[in-house]
C-alpha cells in the first residue's frame, strides 16, 4: 500500500524528493536537475533490490544453529464443526510439538493490547490457554492494511463487524455450508491437492488490473509474514518454532522460507498425529462447550450442516463433567434439532429453565468479543445469559409454533434487561427466530 507523505515546500535540499515526486505524479514539467535526481533514486531502487538476497544471509550469525519452523496450516473455526480436526487435535498438537515459540495470525499491534480476529478460535481458544500454562512464547506475525488504506482500497473496515451482521459470508457470522468441512483433517494443508485453488488464485492475475487488490494484497500480507516468522526463527536459534496460520498462507509461506538460511522447515506431518486418549487428554470443558455452542446455538445449525452423532458424544462428555442450567438447555436445544422432542415439548422445558435459572448464570464460553454487543461471531445471541437465552430459544418455539403475539412478548421481556445498543440489536436479530428465517 502507498502512502503520499506531504511535506512543506521551501528551497531547501531535503524539501527536493518531495517536490521532485510530487511534480513527477502530477505529470508537471521537471527541471533537469530533478529528473538527475529521479534517476537516482531509480538506480539506489534496483541495488536495494539486488542487495535483498545478500542481506538476508548477512542478517543471522552465521555460526547460529538453524531454528525449526513448522507451518501448520488451518482452516479457522473448523476446529468446531469436524472431529477430525477438533479442538483437542491441536492441543495434544501443542503438548507433542513443545514449541519454543508459537506464530499466531494477529499484527502485534493489536496482540499486545488482547485483540485477536474474532474467527481465529484456534488462537483464543487453544493456543492461548496453551501459551500461558508452558510459557511458549507467542509471536504475532500477521499485517493488515491501516484503517484509512482499507477504507481506500476496499471502502470500508475490514476489522469492524457491522452493527447488525449479515446472516453469513463476509461481515456475517462465520458458517460452514459445505459438507466437507466435518471431515476436514487435521493435517488436510500438508496435501498439496488441498492447496492447489490457492496457488492458482495467488498466481494468477485478476482478468482487471482494478480488481486485483485482493491477491496483491494477499501476496504482500503472507510476504510480511514471512518476514516475521523470520524474526522469531533468528531470536529462537536451535528451537522450535510452530506457525499456526491460515491454510491459504502457507503454500507461499513455505516457498519462501525454505530458502532461508536461518530456517530448517520441518513439514508440520513430520510429527505423529495425536491418537485418540491424547486427543481426550487434552480436550478441556471449554473446549466441549464452544463445540456445543457454535453447532448448537449459533448460526452453523441454522445450515443444517451438523455431525450430530458426534456432538452428541461432546454433549454427553460435557454433561459428564458439568451439570446446571447451561448443560440442560444445550440438552433441550440438541434434542429438538434432532427430532428427540416436538416443538411444544421443548417449549415447556425452556420455560421452565428459564423461570429455574438465576439472571447471573453465564455459559462457560461464548467467543464473545466485544462485550458491549449482544452477539459473538458466530450467533445472534451469544452475549446473553443462560436465563435470557431460555427466553429466547422459548420464544423461537412459539414462533413456529403459530404464537408471534407470545413470542414477541418474551422478546420484549428481554429487551428490557439489555442496554440501548443491545435491545436495537436484538430487535433486528429477532427477525432471524420467525420460521421462514430460521429452524
Amino acid at each position: 500500500m502507498m502512502r503520499l507523505l506531504h511535506q512543506k515546500r521551501g528551497d531547501t535540499h531535503s524539501d527536493r524528493p518531495a517536490i521532485v515526486a510530487h511534480a513527477y505524479l502530477r505529470g508537471a514539467p521537471v527541471s533537469q536537475l530533478g529528473v538527475t535526481f529521479l534517476r537516482f533514486l531509480i538506480a539506489c531502487f534496483f541495488s536495494l533490490t539486488a542487495l535483498f538476497p545478500l542481506q538476508m544471509a548477512r542478517s543471522a550469525p552465521s555460526d547460529a544453529p538453524r531454528a525449526r519452523v513448522i507451518v501448520l496450516g488451518v482452516d479457522h473455526g473448523t476446529q468446531l464443526v469436524s472431529e477430525r480436526d477438533q479442538p483437542g487435535m491441536l492441543a495434544a498438537y501443542l503438548k507433542q510439538v513443545q514449541p519454543d515459540a508459537i506464530c499466531i495470525e494477529r499484527p502485534p499491534e493489536q496482540a499486545a493490547r488482547g485483540d485477536y480476529y474474532e474467527y481465529t478460535y484456534e488462537v483464543q481458544g487453544i493456543i492461548l490457554p496453551y501459551a500461558k500454562a508452558s510459557r511458549a512464547t507467542l509471536c504475532p506475525i500477521d499485517w493488515m492494511p491501516p484503517v484509512e488504506d482499507a477504507k481506500l482500497g476496499f471502502g470500508l473496515d475490514l476489522d469492524t463487524p457491522l452493527e447488525i451482521r449479515r446472516p453469513s459470508g463476509f461481515q456475517g457470522f462465520l458458517t460452514f455450508p459445505d459438507r466437507a468441512s466435518l471431515t476436514r483433517d487435521f493435517f488436510a494443508a500438508e496435501d498439496p491437492q488441498n492447496l492447489a485453488a490457492v496457488v492458482h488464485w495467488a498466481t494468477t492475475p485478476a482478468p482487471r488490473a482494478d480488481l486485483d487488490l485482493p491477491r496483491r494484497l494477499y501476496l504482500y500480507r503472507t510476504f510480511l509474514q514471512a518476514r516475521r516468522i523470520r524474526a522469531a526463527a533468528i531470536a529462537h536459534p536451535g528451537k522450535t518454532v510452530l506457525v499456526v496460520v491460515g491454510y491459504f498462507h502457507k503454500p507461499d509461506l513455505d516457498d519462501i522460507l525454505s530458502h532461508d538460511p536461518a530456517i530448517e522447515l520441518v513439514k508440520a506431518s513430520a510429527y505423529d498425529r495425536p491418537d485418540d486418549d491424547a486427543v481426550e487428554a487434552a480436550t478441556t470443558t471449554e473446549h466441549l462447550a464452544a463445540i456445543l455452542s457454535f453447532n448448537l446455538l449459533g448460526a452453523q445449525a441454522e445450515t443444517g450442516i451438523v455431525n450430530w452423532r458426534w456432538v452428541g458424544n461432546v454433549l454427553d462428555r460435557f454433561q459428564a463433567r458439568q451439570q446446571g442450567p447451561e448443560a440442560n438447555l444445550l440438552r433441550i436445544r440438541y434434542e429438538l434439532l434432532t427430532g428427540r422432542i416436538t416443538l411444544a415439548q421443548a417449549s415447556r422445558q425452556f420455560r421452565h429453565l428459564a423461570a429455574a435459572t438465576a439472571d447471573d448464570v453465564r455459559f462457560s464460553w461464548t467467543g464473545v468479543q466485544d462485550v458491549l454487543r449482544i452477539d459473538s461471531f458466530f450467533d445472534p445471541f451469544g452475549n446473553l445469559s443462560v436465563r435470557q437465552r431460555a427466553l429466547i430459544e422459548l420464544a423461537r418455539c412459539q414462533f413456529a409454533s403459530g404464537d408471534a403475539r407470545e413470542a414477541d412478548a418474551i422478546i420484549e421481556q428481554v429487551r428490557r434487561t439489555l442496554s440501548p445498543r443491545q435491545a436495537l440489536q436484538l430487535t433486528g436479530y429477532a427477525e432471524r427466530l420467525r420460521p421462514n428465517k430460521a429452524p
